[in-house]
């Protein structure tokens, strides 16, 4: 069997406790791991990529682990074209993000920007995240991800389709199953702060609060999660909503 490419990029940066227990795990089943991390936390950079500059990729001393100093979505476009010259890899893997990724965070985040990018280059891609930002055992949830993982390599993914997975933050043995899941509200109450420097300026502090108690809709994401399930979200790049076309073809007609 011929080795298999993963280009596993993230968007906490490249020291990130999740990225690094997700490409050891990786190596270890024997796979080839291109790392492309940002050199800083990029999180809430969504799909965005850099016009406005040019990029730096430098590899550090391990093989195929290289930070670079835009976004998650350069990471995917400096791995693929720069590192892997086109040529593409077997699966993207986007995380293991610090905390979740649920609902309306899908939008915002960094992770599943990555993933969207991979998908949008053509090759299976996927998004991990786990429930809660209070999470530290990640090196466990790498080996809980690795099934899931081995699966889509082997079993491929629609076009212009990835995935959406995240994993409760309970012990191994309490998790409950896999829920092939919709998009839910989001696990967090936004909140804007508002503060002043020492030198008297007002300054404000865009932020949320994790929502873990909230109710949210019948086999959503977030309901899985809080139910103990791996919540498996099938997310598509075609955000058209085709129920609407007619509708709107009436709405503007003269």
């Amino acid at each position: 069997m011929s080795e298999k490419t993963i280009l596993l990029v993230n968007d906490d940066g490249y020291r990130s406790e999740g990225l690094l227990a997700i490409r050891e795990e990786l190596k270890e089943k024997g796979y080839k791991v291109i790392t492309v991390a940002p050199d800083r936390n990029m999180s809430g950079s969504s799909h965005s990529l850099t016009f406005t500059r040019p990029l730096r990729i430098v590899k550090l001393e391990e093989d195929f682990y290289y930070i670079e100093d835009g976004t998650p979505a350069d990471c995917v476009h400096l791995g693929y074209f720069a590192v892997l010259k086109e040529k593409k890899p077997n699966l993207l893997v986007s995380g293991i993000n610090t905390g979740p990724n649920l609902g309306n965070d899908i939008f915002y985040s960094g992770t599943v920007g990555g993933a969207r990018e991979g998908t949008m280059l053509g090759f299976p891609s996927i998004a991990i995240s786990p429930s809660s930002s209070r999470v530290r055992y990640f090196k466990e949830i790498a080996k809980i991800c690795m099934p899931l993982i081995e699966t889509v390599i082997e079993k491929g993914l629609p076009e212009k389709t990835f995935l959406n997975i995240t994993i409760p933050t309970v012990p191994k043995d309490k998790i409950k199953g896999i829920k092939i899941t919709k998009q839910g509200r989001g696990a967090y109450e936004e909140e804007v702060r508002e503060y002043i420097s020492p030198s008297g300026y007002l300054y404000y502090w865009i932020g949320g609060r994790e929502n873990l108690s909230a109710q949210c809709d019948e086999n959503s994401d977030y309901t899985a999660v809080k139910d103990g399930y791996i919540s498996i979200t099938p997310i598509k790049i075609d955000l058209t909503a085709y129920e609407y076309i007619e509708f709107l073809k009436n709405y503007f007609r003269n």
